[in-house]
């Protein structure tokens, strides 16, 4: 069943996406779309992977990403070297999924928010993520 409080998505795969919102009202909790599935691997916790993304505070302004440096972020997924809104959505997808994540402020970063970046405390932030490979 597809969260219909989500944000539509423009653009194609391997490309810097658009975000839409529905509205100011961000859904409840972690929500994980899968907006076109992949069918490598399964990314399980403990892997190295590389993904695109692009990173957004919910109907609020792009604060980050990797599509306009041109560079994946590789990081190690599942153990906490990233937000836990990362970690719990990307676990269990397969490598070539792009995956839409509404992650709630106490799965991204929290009262602190990160201000430098435009985020601040309590926002519900948004990901287009593209899973590229498992290193």
């Amino acid at each position: 069943m597809i969260n219909t409080n989500m944000p539509t998505v423009q653009g194609d795969k391997g490309s810097k996406p658009a975000l839409t919102f529905p509205g100011s009202q961000a859904p409840e909790g972690l929500q994980v779309q899968v907006l076109e599935a992949g069918d490598g691997q399964v990314v399980e916790a403990g892997d190295n992977i590389a993904c695109h993304y692009l990173g957004q505070v919910w109907d609020g302004q792009v604060f980050d990403n990797s599509y306009d440096r041109g560079q994946p972020l590789s990081f190690q997924v599942g153990v906490g070297m990233v937000i836990r809104g990362w970690d719990d959505g990307l676990v269990g997808q397969r490598v070539g999924s792009r995956v839409l994540l509404s992650i709630p402020a106490e799965l991204g970063y929290g009262d602190r928010g990160v201000p430098q970046a435009g985020i601040k405390g309590g926002d519900t932030l948004v990901f287009v993520t593209e899973i590229l490979g498992v290193m």
